[in-house]
């Protein structure tokens, strides 16, 4: 009786030892699934939340392992279908990443390069940009670059919200001279004179980041530009030549920002310089500057793309005044309307294209006559005017700029000016370079 039920607890024993053993394996592969799963919620779970970065840095390098790595994965999720941009992340959550971010400020797109490089990618990708266009999201965000600063800085429209670029590793020669900039799509471009050569410096929202471009076809200073889309157009300017001549030019090139590449264009009629560029009824047109005597000029040009031709507009400045050292033309286009800035008599002027002539629209609030024309900005931002200069109303030993916008229209007589405020930033007595960019 005692031996059986020693044999019956051995076998229990065994038995019991087996099923623990099964159990155990059954817990431990239970636990790697479990584990396994949760790995992957957090994932797509961080994808789309994350946690709020640190702020770091604005010249430490991004998340990428290596400026190689970021290029290739740049270019590869370019070429991807949104369904495999993030690898392998549902389209559903992809295409809802996307339209989130196309609804944020652009003032926080640089934060995404220090969240992970996934997000990262993802901005560099573009497609939260080209969502913004779809969508009709692109906004006007305003870069200027002041006397006394280092660095551009980005505004929003009203001026409320404003950001501090990263500074251009250029030399002293470049930052100490004459610069001149333009916006392309999602890129600020900046052209000015090393001490070498006149480079080309090029600065991309997606990444907050400056980089050395290729150069201009012809480099050149002190010429007509303006922007449409992702292309900015360029004509005339002052070209060093063998020896250190300079020569005024009437060679024109377009750059795209999307194939980061320049295009020559037909030469103008006239070669001048000083001039200014602007987009008016769907052509690019070079107005006034100087010629290769020193002359100026009332003339202007229009350039068609269909045709690669230019078309001489004889008078088209007729009754402005011009003084030596005159700024450029201060010209905004509002609309389908072109707009100057008559900087001596500091009146405001609407162009009537079917007449070629200008109508008065009343007094502007700054002193654009104390430097004819030199330190002011008068851009067009959506559909209002803007111009930065020293007051009218404030004494002239006052060294800061006011900031003022309207909406204009040619068929009123007098344009009523509101004067923004700068939130926590003050702005120097003299602006060297402003441009606008839609993103």
């Amino acid at each position: 009786m005692q031996s059986s039920l020693s044999t019956f607890k051995h076998k229990m024993s065994k038995g019991e030892g087996k099923i623990n053993r099964e159990m155990l394996m059954l817990q431990t592969n239970q636990a790697r699934g479990t584990r396994a799963s949760l790995n992957q919620f957090d994932t797509r779970k961080r994808l789309i939340v994350s946690n709020k970065p640190t702020l770091p840095d604005l010249n430490a390098k991004l998340c990428s392992d290596s400026e190689e790595e970021e290029e290739e994965t740049v270019e590869n999720l370019t070429s991807l279908t949104p369904q495999a941009a993030h690898h392998g992340l549902p389209k559903l959550l992809f295409d809802l990443e996307v339209e989130i971010f196309a609804r944020a400020s652009c003032f926080q797109y640089w934060k995404l390069n220090f969240l992970n490089k996934q997000f990262s990618q993802l901005l560099q990708s573009r497609e939260i940009f080209r969502v913004r266009r779809e969508r009709g999201l692109v906004q006007p965000y305003v870069l200027m670059f002041w006397s006394g600063e280092t660095c551009w800085a980005m505004f929003d429209k009203g001026f409320k919200n404003f950001r501090q670029l990263p500074e251009i590793p250029s030399d002293f020669c470049f930052f100490s001279g004459d610069k001149e900039t333009i916006t392309a799509g999602t890129h600020l471009i900046v052209i000015g004179r090393e001490k070498q050569s006149i480079v080309v410096w090029r600065y991309e929202l997606e990444i907050n980041k400056w980089i050395k471009d290729t150069e201009m076809i012809t480099p050149r200073v002190m010429y007509a530009s303006a922007s449409r889309g992702t292309d900015a157009f360029f004509a005339g300017g002052i070209k060093t030549g063998e020896k250190g001549v300079s020569n005024v030019v009437n060679i024109a090139e377009r750059y795209n920002s999307d194939t980061k590449t320049w295009k020559a264009m037909k030469p103008m009629h006239k070669r001048r310089k000083f001039s200014s560029g602007c987009f008016l009824r769907g052509k690019f047109y070079a107005l006034g500057g100087r010629d290769e005597n020193d002359e100026y000029l009332t003339c202007g040009e229009s350039y068609d793309e269909k045709t690669d031709s230019w078309k001489l507009i004889p008078n088209i400045l007729k009754g402005m005044t011009f003084m030596n050292p005159q700024s450029p033309p201060l010209i905004a286009v509002v609309k389908d309307n072109l707009y100057l800035l008559e900087t001596w008599l500091n009146e405001l002027w609407v162009y009537d294209i079917n007449a070629n002539a200008w109508k008065s629209l009343g007094v502007v609030p700054v002193k654009a006559n104390a430097a004819l024309g030199w330190g002011v900005a008068f851009k067009s931002v959506g559909d209002r005017l803007l111009v930065i200069g020293a007051s009218a109303t404030q004494s002239w030993d006052n060294n800061t700029m006011s900031v003022y916008t309207c909406c204009p229209s040619p068929k009123v007589e007098k344009i009523i000016w509101e004067e923004t405020r700068c939130d926590g930033v003050k702005l120097s007595h003299f602006i060297r370079n402003c441009c606008v960019m839609l993103a």
